[in-house]
């Protein structure tokens, strides 16, 4: 009687796992990819008499690094291990799977639960074996020595060229182009950053700039609107002077400079002052918001005026009547007020005649008698959302906006009475949906 050969017990299904770091040659008929898979099923194929057998399912990662899990190849293999669809994870060679010892223990312990055993073809190791992990364990511990190595190898070559003021690639400061790997002037946006750099001297304000600039609808290399934090990082970038930076270390750079040692000098000046000094510089230089506006009961003129305690403004409205020194008769109204008291009094007042559903019907009719751009959605979202607009802009602006509403403000003893110049609102409205409506533009 003929002995029958000996068979599996059952059939093992195996999955294929393929990476590549980078993306190119993956468009070629036969690339890297393609390689690891025919060699994987070539093994397959010789342990066919074991009971094993390809899937079909393909599991590749072109273009992604083995330095995370983050791969979508990985992820669908590790959810059909979950499902209980594989046997056995084939790799041309172990970094294909990770080159992290700590991900790959992640993912031995995830082979480990679902009773999945990992082969490598060039290295070939069963890693339900205590010997075969320990082994991969070590491969694992050189592979990732040899990835520190050329990190080192990298970072000493850029540092090495930062140190000669060559340009490393990268982000591409506005002002410059690249041509032969190298940093070029742009003559039209070198016009720009130097004319960000001379207003910025001007004003004292980024912030200030930065409303200005979105304003003029001034966008960076990338098509974006610029905010406060792009203007800073552009006024702090040293390559403008010429220099290639390195660790916070600046060394002579190969490329032109934009920004000359002066118009830098007066431009860090302001920038190493604090930034409540730098607020309150400008506001210094605005016009204070009631001027022109506040009378006292008499009828007498308010004029705004400011003392200094060492770092500290306080600023005030004074009666002309008291600054004069005119008699006025019994006094029953005060005729000094702190101006931030009186102003924050002056804008809530404001707010709730804008919101009264009288104020709201005859801003919008005036809209559509000046055939404004600005929807009637958008105005009576203006006029609802006052605080959060308000918000938005700058102390001069926010002059702007009380001297177009209100006509006038008198001070009395019951309090405040403030007059409001009714056709100026339609204006307001303009005035508060034209920076909103900027924002998201962006």
């Amino acid at each position: 009687m003929m002995d029958l050969p000996n068979r599996p017990n059952r059939r093992l299904r195996c999955a294929i796992y393929t990476r590549k770091s980078s993306e190119e040659g993956l468009d070629m008929e036969f690339n890297s990819l393609d390689a690891q898979r025919e060699a994987c099923e070539a093994y397959i194929a010789s342990q066919r008499s074991e009971g094993w057998a390809a899937i079909r399912d393909r599991y590749d990662d072109g273009g992604f690094s083995g330095g995370n899990l983050e791969r979508p190849g990985l992820k669908q293999l590790l959810a059909d291990i979950e499902d209980g669809l594989i046997d056995v994870v084939v790799v041309y060679k172990i970094d294909r799977l990770s080159r992290s010892l700590m991900d790959f223990s992640k993912l031995v312990e995830i082979f480990d639960r679902n009773g999945v055993t990992f082969v490598s073809v060039t290295q070939s190791f069963n890693t339900t074996s205590s010997m075969g992990r320990l082994t991969l364990n070590i491969l694992l511990s050189f592979a990732q020595f040899e990835r520190e190595v050329t990190a080192e190898r990298i970072r000493d070559k850029v540092a090495a060229s930062r140190k000669k003021g060559m340009w490393m690639g990268g982000y591409v400061p506005l002002g410059y182009d690249v041509r032969d790997r190298k940093l070029v002037v742009n003559a039209d946006e070198a016009v720009s950053v130097r004319r960000i750099f001379e207003r910025f001297v001007e004003l004292g304000s980024a912030t200030a700039l930065a409303r200005e600039l979105r304003r003029d609808g001034f966008r960076n290399k990338q098509g974006t609107l610029i905010d406060k934090g792009y203007l800073y990082r552009l006024l702090n970038n040293r390559v403008y002077r010429g220099e290639a930076v390195h660790k916070g270390k600046a060394y002579p750079g190969e490329h032109d400079a934009i920004i000359d040692d002066d118009l830098w000098d007066r431009a860090h000046a302001i920038l190493q002052e604090s930034p409540r000094k730098r607020a309150n510089n400008s506001r210094s230089r605005t016009p204070a918001m009631l001027k022109g506006l506040i009378f006292s009961e008499t009828g007498a003129a308010m004029t705004p005026t400011a003392t200094r305690k060492g770092a500290k403004l306080y600023r005030y409205y004074v009666s002309m009547d008291v600054i004069r020194n005119r008699e006025t008769g019994e006094e029953t109204a005060p005729t000094r007020l702190a101006a931030g008291m009186v102003e924050d009094a002056v804008v809530t007042e404001v707010r709730r005649i804008l919101q009264t559903p009288e104020v709201v019907t005859q801003a919008l009719a005036a809209l559509k008698e000046d055939q404004a751009s600005v929807s009637e959605a958008d105005a009576i979202a203006a006029l609802h959302e006052f605080d959060a607009l308000w918000a938005q802009l700058f102390p001069a602006e926010q002059a702007r906006i009380i001297q177009l509403v209100v006509r006038r403000i008198t001070v009395t003893a019951a309090g405040l009475e403030v007059d409001i110049r009714r056709e100026g609102i339609s204006g307001v409205i303009r005035e508060m949906v034209a920076p909103h409506n900027l924002e998201a533009a962006e």
